[in-house]
């Protein structure tokens, strides 16, 4: 299947380019971003707007992301806005993405920062097509290239040969080398109000926060709340974590299949009959392998602003922004731990708690940045938690 380019609406030039499916199919497009060649796992995000949030959140390593909304990049980018300090991203795939902002925040256009960070860029795809694509066979390896001199047939057999995202363990690529400590809550005039308003002259409790791909608003959301944080390396064991003694442990979002990282597994193993503890994404994940559960890869994940999920402790329903490929099997939980969320849309499991150990997670991202903010209040249920133990333990 072949395309061709629309006519292009600006004055810049932009090259032609080509996105390759693993199933043949081939699309032509304009090249923007960096000129050279990538190979990712294609996922569609449903996100209105947060471009720059998706463009440097470390759980899309390995992943080329199409966004389903037409028109990228008119409000350009900020400082204020990354969620790390690179792009992961394979590649980026967008309708129209647009040459020149219009934003008093903005500091440089679109294109510009994604050639600046070596990440791909095609437009003039038709990407309502492409999602259907996705939705229908499945997340698949995709390649983006400005070669137009080979065949189709050579493009696909390229692809085809490029090893598999699934294989590699990319939380270990995108966490920290270091352990450091975060002391920066909410840096924008534009962020969300804390969930947990610090009392003057309180003690502060110290947690630890793994670090498997963990977003910048996290931490801010955390010390946001009072809380001071330490961010280890994804690999640390617990007996080094057990031994800077902190109040609860944080499990963070991150890339990849969750059943690969034995040494977060491992080292949760340990700190869940210790230690609170509240994970997020991966971290829910791991926290689901740590008691016995199993996690499958969904057809095409969740990857957006707008899924809803029901807390099902409370029987509200939030608004919730997500980014997963696996998901967490309700059916091999064992009776000692709970669902406690659940996605409206397809049933899927969103959160999970203990019933004796003070532990918690959830699917989603309750930070989010830009919003919702829906689900902010589980930032509080994680700080009224810290210092319960299995005997003394507040309900989550």
């Amino acid at each position: 299947m072949t395309n061709l380019p629309a006519a292009p609406t600006s004055t810049t030039y932009r090259p032609p380019a080509r996105l390759v499916l693993e199933d043949g199919t081939v699309l032509v497009g304009r090249g923007f971003g960096a000129a050279t060649e990538t190979v990712g796992e294609l996922v569609f995000n449903t996100s209105m707007m947060g471009y720059q949030e998706i463009l440097t959140d470390p759980s899309y390593r390995g992943q080329t992301v199409l966004l389903t909304q037409p028109h990228i990049g008119n409000y350009g980018i900020s400082n204020e806005d990354e969620e790390s300090g690179k792009l992961w991203l394979s590649g980026f795939v967008v309708r129209e993405a647009c040459e020149r902002a219009s934003n008093f925040r903005s500091a440089i256009e679109l294109s510009e920062y994604l050639a600046q960070h070596s990440v791909p860029g095609i437009e003039g795809i038709d990407t309502r097509m492409l999602t259907r694509i996705v939705r229908d066979r499945g997340e698949q390896r995709v390649l983006i290239t400005r070669d137009m001199t080979s065949s189709p047939a050579q493009l696909v057999e390229r692809l085809r040969k490029a090893p598999k995202v699934a294989d590699v363990d990319h939380v270990l690529k995108v966490t920290t080398p270091t352990t450091y400590t975060w002391d920066r809550g909410y840096e924008s005039q534009f962020s969300a109000t804390p969930p947990v308003t610090a009392t003057p002259g309180a003690k502060r409790r110290r947690i630890v926060a793994y670090d498997f791909g963990a977003k910048r608003n996290i931490l801010r959301s955390l010390v946001a709340c009072g809380l001071d944080v330490t961010v280890v390396p994804a690999d640390t064991a617990a007996a080094a974590v057990l031994a800077m003694q902190p109040d609860g442990v944080f499990l963070s979002n991150g890339p990849g299949d969750p059943a690969i990282c034995h040494y977060a597994i491992a080292a949760a193993k340990v700190l869940v009959q210790k230690l609170p503890v509240f994970g997020i994404c991966l971290g829910h994940q791991i926290l689901g392998h740590v008691f016995g559960a199993k996690t499958y890869k969904m057809k095409f994940g969740h990857h957006g602003g707008n899924q809803p999920v029901i807390d099902l402790t409370t029987g509200k329903v939030e608004i919730t922004a997500q980014n997963h490929s696996y998901a967490v099997d309700p059916s091999s939980l064992p009776d000692n731990v709970e669902m406690t969320h659940k996605n409206l849309n397809d049933n899927t499991c969103e959160g999970l708690r203990h019933k004796e150990l003070p532990v918690f997670s959830v699917q989603y991202h309750p930070e989010a940045a830009p919003g919702p903010h829906d689900a902010l209040y589980l930032f509080r249920r994680f700080v009224e938690l810290l210092g319960s133990t299995r005997h003394d333990r507040v309900k989550v």
